[in-house]
């Protein structure tokens, strides 16, 4: 993709940036609803266990909140891929652990919530080892010099 200036927009360090700030503040907002207020307890169909799985899941927040502040000052592209990959790294262990705890309770319901969660456990981690390969070519991408002499994660 061609940028008005001609320059391709990938080899701008402000697109390793964008997004890093409305990351920040909903990590923010869901780190303060599920700890703060309202809180996870708030929620009928989470059990006592769930405080099981928040160390693992604030972790996971927290990884993505470093990698975000990361990015807005190091505005490298290559910087980026290699955080992301510690953030979903982070949140496959916090994935695995809600699936091994499974602190819900979906009640006496005649639906099967409990296989649907499961099914969705299962698709958050394996999309999520997609996205470590893709972070991983990205990585590569962005330290492989470019014709134009730049290396593309500049």
């Amino acid at each position: 993709m061609a940028a008005r200036d001609g320059r391709a927009r990938k080899d701008r360090p402000q697109s390793a940036r964008a997004g890093a700030v409305p990351s920040i503040i909903v990590i923010g907002v869901l780190m303060y609803l599920a700890n703060v207020a309202p809180g996870w307890w708030a929620l009928p169909f989470l059990t006592s266990r769930t405080a099981e799985v928040m160390g693992a899941v604030n972790a996971a927040w927290i990884a993505g909140l470093v990698a975000n502040a990361v990015y807005l000052l190091v505005g490298v592209r290559a910087v980026r891929a290699l955080g992301e990959i510690i953030v979903i790294v982070f949140g496959i262990v916090a994935t695995f652990r809600i699936w091994s705890v499974f602190p819900f309770d979906f009640g006496a319901s005649s639906f099967d919530w409990a296989l649907i969660v499961r099914i969705l456990l299962v698709v958050a981690i394996v999309g999520s080892f997609i996205g470590i390969i893709a972070q991983l070519a990205a990585f590569v991408r962005a330290i492989l010099p470019h014709p134009s002499g730049h290396a593309l994660g500049q």
